[in-house]
């Protein structure tokens, strides 16, 4: 069991919102039930209301009791591997594998796959998670970093944090922007009526910063090839930050209403197309393109022809 002690100095709101925005690990829901099953002391106190206002100067002791973690299988699935070396692996993951078993998804993930290819990857970034250090969405395809040892671990976990690794992505949106690029800034955090969902909201309310970089790519009629560069990684950055400038990603089903579209995509039409990262031990960078999937340039060419271009 985890203890978290915090001490309220800036500003005052309610208890759930204060712990998650000060412990962005946990999300709302789950700080709620650990405040309504009473692991949250205040002021020495237990506290079980979620609405409970605090106050400057108040004290918090938040215990997390352990998890029990999920029983980890090596399965023999398929890896698109980029580069590989003693260190890192980088992979071109496929739409429709989730990254790490969660609730709902026990096994067949990539973890599990990760497993069958490095026998040594167990206890490296935490008992559910080996290895993993950024995400893609289930059905967002594209370039993946994978950490060998713990050195690499906590190395291409600080490029992350201090902006230094690069991550780029393709994706086809909805309509035709009026300039050629920009950039969202806007910040994104838990959708207050839907936890499935991520939203745009304001860091007083809880949002965390994100920031993204867009150029278009090609014009395909009503839909265009854009670009995106994150200078952030929140969950479902892009695909909330397009929804919200008007432009969606193209068959999203969270973010999108359906529209048809001619081909048959897993999910929305977004690619981790780039990635570009210091090597954690020699310090040279490596960069690797990964091919964007069949559905996706089947896609492209669709929109060519509806739209007359080549």
């Amino acid at each position: 069991m985890a203890t978290i002690n915090l001490l309220v100095q800036e500003k005052t709101e309610r208890l759930d919102r204060y712990l998650s925005t000060e412990i962005p690990d946990l999300s709302r829901s789950r700080v709620q039930q650990l405040i309504e099953q009473g692991h949250v002391l205040l002021n020495e106190q237990i506290c079980t209301s979620k609405k409970t206002n605090l106050k400057i100067g108040d004290r918090i002791s938040l215990e997390i009791p352990a998890v029990e973690p999920l029983e980890l299988v090596a399965q023999d699935i398929p890896l698109d591997i980029l580069y590989e070396d003693e260190h890192l692996l980088i992979l071109n993951k496929p739409a429709g594998l989730v990254v790490h078993p969660a609730p709902g998804h026990p096994d067949g993930t990539l973890v599990n796959a990760l497993l069958a290819h490095c026998p040594n990857l167990p206890g490296i970034g935490g008992v559910q998670r080996p290895g993993i250090v950024h995400r893609l969405d289930k059905d967002t395809t594209g370039a993946i970093a994978i950490a060998k040892t713990d050195i690499a671990y906590k190395h291409l976990q600080a490029q992350l944090q201090a902006k230094t690794a690069r991550r780029a992505y393709l994706g086809v949106v909805y309509g035709a922007p009026k300039t050629e690029s920009g950039t969202v800034d806007l910040p994104i955090g838990r959708h207050p009526q839907d936890r499935k969902k991520m939203a745009i909201v304001p860091v007083e309310q809880g949002g965390r910063t994100a920031i993204t970089h867009w150029q278009v790519q090609e014009r395909l009629g009503n839909f265009t090839l854009i670009h995106f560069q994150l200078e952030t990684g929140r969950t479902h950055q892009i695909r909330v930050h397009s929804a919200k400038i008007g432009h969606p990603i193209v068959g999203d089903p969270v973010y999108s209403s359906a529209r048809s579209i001619g081909v048959n995509l897993p999910g929305q039409a977004l690619h981790a197309w780039q990635l570009k990262l210091q090597h954690p031990i020699t310090d040279n960078w490596v960069e690797v393109i990964a091919p964007p999937p069949d559905n996706f340039m089947k896609l492209i060419v669709a929109l060519k022809r509806r739209s007359g271009i080549g």
